[in-house]
């Protein structure tokens, strides 16, 4: 009876996150990620009701009625460079807004991602409880299994760093883009490299509408 219920979790668990996976990956996404690959323009958002006494300083600034967004790979370990570069930008050009969004990895790498969990639970169970497992489904134990499960605790281990850096590999986009009022202006998809903050700078301003202060406030904040 304890073998029975030992077996039920092995095979519930694996079930249960493979449902909540499914669920999460054809749940409609955010709105600002509803059309990644589209790019949409999203309109300037405005500013806060309970800070008008802001009004009157964003008029004048160089970056008002400019949005970018700095979609980039968050699993890469690229939010430091997205938060330095919204830094900069809102430095050079005032009451410009910048958004922050992760870009996500194509469907396919996702869906194998969610999958990736349930072949590593599966394949530990498998190690864990085979001798009963395969009599039940009539099948004869294969000899690798029996030298796998000579040592059971190296074989779980390494499956679980393989199952995680496969995860880490699928979940990656590796996406640094760049869009000003909804067009793309930088690609570290297309290009295979960062843009740099002179660069990055100079693809905004010269994408700003003229202001008071000129486009090339940002080259005078510098």
């Amino acid at each position: 009876m304890a073998m029975d219920r030992v077996q039920l979790l092995l095979v519930g668990l694996p079930a249960i996150l493979f449902i909540s996976d499914l669920s999460h990956i054809f749940a409609p996404p955010p709105p600002h990620l509803r059309h990644p690959h589209g790019h949409p323009p999203h309109p300037p958002h405005p500013n806060p009701p309970h800070h008008p006494h802001q009004q009157p300083n964003l008029e004048g600034g160089a970056g008002f009625g400019t949005t970018v967004e700095l979609q980039f790979c968050a699993s890469c370990s690229y939010k430091g460079n997205a938060m330095t570069m919204k830094r900069m930008l809102e430095t050079s050009f005032p009451g410009i807004n910048v958004f922050l969004h992760n870009y996500p990895p194509a469907f396919p790498k996702r869906v194998l991602s969610k999958i990736m969990p349930v072949i590593q639970v599966g394949a530990i169970a498998t190690i864990m409880a085979g001798d009963q497992i395969f009599p039940r489904l009539g099948i004869t134990p294969p000899p690798l299994f029996y030298s796998l499960r000579a040592n059971r605790f190296g074989t779980m281990a390494t499956i679980w760093l393989i199952g995680n850096f496969a995860q880490s590999f699928l979940q990656s986009s590796g996406a640094f883009e760049v869009y000003c009022n909804g067009d793309l202006v930088f690609s570290k998809l297309a290009e295979q490299r960062f843009p740099s903050e002179f660069e990055l700078r100079d693809l905004i301003g010269s994408r700003l509408p003229p202001s008071p202060f000129g486009k090339n406030m940002g080259n005078v904040l510098s």
